[in-house]
């Protein structure tokens, strides 16, 4: 199955900086959004009901997924790595 994940971060975050290495160590490809660097990404944040980063969305072809900060149980079984 092919996915599609965007992880919206921001630099002062230690858990993004935690998933992105964990993403890297898992070989998966991502988008990153950082909300300090573009408004739009924020709005987007919060359209999704989160309060704090990382929000990370996994789409696949089965439907999409909203995970609230760094599970990496989670995105584990959604990835299946």
């Amino acid at each position: 199955m092919s996915y599609n994940v965007i992880i919206y971060t921001q630099e002062t975050c230690p858990p993004c900086h935690e998933e992105k290495l964990w993403f890297k160590e898992h070989g998966i490809q991502y988008e990153e959004r950082d909300i300090r660097k573009n408004p739009e990404y924020l709005d987007e944040v919060i359209q999704l009901g989160a309060a704090a980063t990382p929000v990370t969305v996994v789409k696949s072809e089965i439907g999409e997924e909203v995970i609230y900060g760094f599970d990496y149980e989670k995105l584990s079984k959604l990835l299946q790595t």
